[in-house]
Parts: structure tokens; sequence; C-alpha cells
């Protein structure tokens, strides 16, 4: 029998951690057990843009940029200072180390570097990449052509469930594939810094669905700008590691339970079918059910208060009736990456912890 899952020890792969600002450049984050090539960051006692840091040839250390904004990736002192074997350094700010505040860093592995040439209709163009087959997660840095039909390789070896892009070389919003979106996925758009639902456009995917080697782009500027520089990040769905499903809600505080085959260790949903926040939850910010406290990455709030979801051992259930959530008849999408499988790849049960 094929094993279950390929990724026993989640955390070699994806991994939250916390830590309060003390105001001081150097600041050490150590915990993440290894060396990440996305962090995403967030101040969660004050309203702050969060921050995305990514290890990809061309990009520094300093250089971010923010899932509730459309501006173009921004470099400074107050930002990751470099990347550790288990975390990164820190300079001092509001967005990542202000005295006394609290905050959480969402951190993954890729590992795999590469560069080539970009196919497709209208000129190549140059492209770099990490990528780790194993967990399913690529980043590509690449150049736009501004030619509908350009296809950029994600290296991932298989079709990809989600898919974020945009042009980072100047203001523009992120784009959003997720293959359970609607009946054609390929056809439609979802938008990070935004609350908007979903809507049909052709001149971001081509109309076009990712195969196991690329992503097709249409010729918008807001992902294929030509000459710009652009950025692409990539998952393939891993069974006891990641899932990216949709479902229905219910309006009702007993809201749907959706199956994941593991227990979450972060969740991010979104109402495809009309207008509100991302949501975004995890199991350490308070590590227990009835205090899984959102963060809504469209927007610079601090941590809310309410509590969305429990987080189970196989999978996730809604607890409120609100519409960004649970709304009657209302289709969501969701992201979710395991804190670990609910069978191992040995066929022993992976117990919740």
């Amino acid at each position: 029998m094929a094993n279950y899952t390929d990724v026993d020890k989640s955390t070699d792969f994806f991994n939250t951690v916390l830590w309060e600002g003390n105001n001081t450049i150097g600041h050490s984050i150590t915990g993440v057990g290894f060396e990440p090539d996305w962090v995403w960051m967030k101040n969660r006692t004050s309203s702050a843009n969060h921050g995305l840091h990514f290890q990809v040839s061309g990009v520094a250390s300093d250089e971010y940029l923010r899932t509730n904004g459309s501006n173009a990736i921004t470099s400074g002192a107050n930002h990751i200072q470099s990347f550790t074997s288990d975390g990164f350094t820190i300079a001092n700010g509001l967005m990542l180390n202000d005295n006394s505040n609290n905050y959480v860093a969402w951190n993954w592995k890729a590992g795999t570097t590469g560069s080539g040439t970009t196919t497709g209709s209208g000129t190549g163009k140059a492209y770099t990449y990490s990528v780790n087959t194993t967990c399913g997660f690529s980043i590509v840095k690449y150049l736009g052509n501004g030619t509908a039909g350009h296809t950029i390789p994600h290296h991932l070896g298989a079709a990809p469930a989600w898919v974020i892009a945009r042009t980072i070389s100047a203001s523009k919003d992120w784009c959003i594939y997720h293959h359970k979106n609607t009946s054609a996925p390929e056809t439609d758009l979802l938008v990070w810094n935004s609350e908007a639902g979903t809507t049909d456009t052709n001149d971001r995917w081509n109309d076009t669905a990712p195969t196991s080697s690329v992503v097709s782009l249409g010729d918008s500027s807001q992902l294929n700008t030509n000459d710009g520089t652009c950025l692409m990040i990539s998952f393939v769905e891993k069974r006891g590691f990641s899932k990216f499903g949709q479902y229905v809600g219910n309006g009702n505080a007993d809201g749907p339970f959706v199956y994941t085959g593991f227990k979450p260790a972060w969740v991010m949903i979104k109402k495809s079918s009309g207008t509100d926040n991302w949501i975004l939850v995890d199991n350490k910010r308070n590590g227990y059910n009835g205090s899984v406290e959102p963060i809504y990455p469209n927007l610079n709030n601090a941590e809310a208060t309410a509590d969305p979801m429990n987080l189970l051992s196989n999978g996730f259930k809604m607890l409120r009736t609100d519409g960004g959530e649970n709304a009657s008849g209302a289709t969501y999408i969701y992201m979710a990456f395991a804190e670990n499988p609910l069978v191992t790849s040995t066929g022993i049960v992976g117990l919740a912890r």
C-alpha cells in the first residue's frame, strides 16, 4: 500500500513562531526548526502591515511585501536582517520588533534553488526559483513579458492547487488561483489584498489551468508586466501535510466540519461567493480551542478576539454564523497546513498534541 504521507514531521517544512518585541536591532528569532524561505510576519498587538520576506535569488532579506496592500517590494533597515539555520534576525520597528508588542511569523521551507528562461508566447525571460517537492512548495521570481500565454515553470512535478502571483516592482494587486474556487478556477480570480469575492477574468491565468510543469499567465500587468519583476508562490496538495479545498456554510453555530486528513496547524479561509475578509488562524498564538483568534490578511488590524473555528485531529469545524466564515449557502475556499498527519507513512496514527 502506498504511504499515507511523505511528510511525517510537518514542522520540518512549516512552522509558526512567536516573540515579544524588544526594539533592539539584531533581535534573533529562533525555534523555526529550519532556515525559512518564506517568512510572513504580523504584529498581533497593534495595527501594522503584514510583512512577507522571501529567500529566492534576486530578492534581499530586508525587502518585503504586504498582503494588505498592493505596494511594490520595499527595502529598509527596519526589517529582516538575515536568515539563520533556525529562524531569522530582525531590526526594530512597529511591524516586527516594537517594545512589548507580541508578534507571529509563519514560515515555509523550500531549499533547492535554480534558474532558467521562461517559455510560451512572447519573448522568454529569465527566472530564479527555490523549491521543495517533498512538501510541494516553490517560489519563482520572474520577468514578465506582457504577452498572454507566458508560461512560468514552478518545478513541483504536479499541478499546483494554490498559486499566488503579482508584479512586485510596481504597485499591483495579489492574484490568487485556487483549484476549488469554482468549477473552472482557471477563468477566475481572488485578490489577497481585497475583501472582494471571485471575479471572472481571462487576463490573469489565460483561462488555462496550471499543469505539472508550468503556470500560464494572461497579459495583465498585475502579474505579467513586460520586463517587470514578478513573484509566484505555488503549492501542490500533499496528503497528510497540506489541503486546499472548499466548503459551504450552513449559517448555524453548529457549523460545517471540514475534513483535511490531519490536525491543522494553520488555516486560511475566504468567502469566494461574495465580499468578506480573508481569515487566518493557527495553533500557536493561543494553542487551544475556544480561543483560536483570527488575523485578517487583507487588513492591518491587530489580532482579533473572535473564535471562528476549532482545530481538530482530522480537520476543522466552524463555530459562528458570521458571513466571513459560515453564511448559509455561501461558498468558501481554504488553505491548510498540518501540525501532524492523521496517519504517518508507517501506518501509525499521528496523535494530536
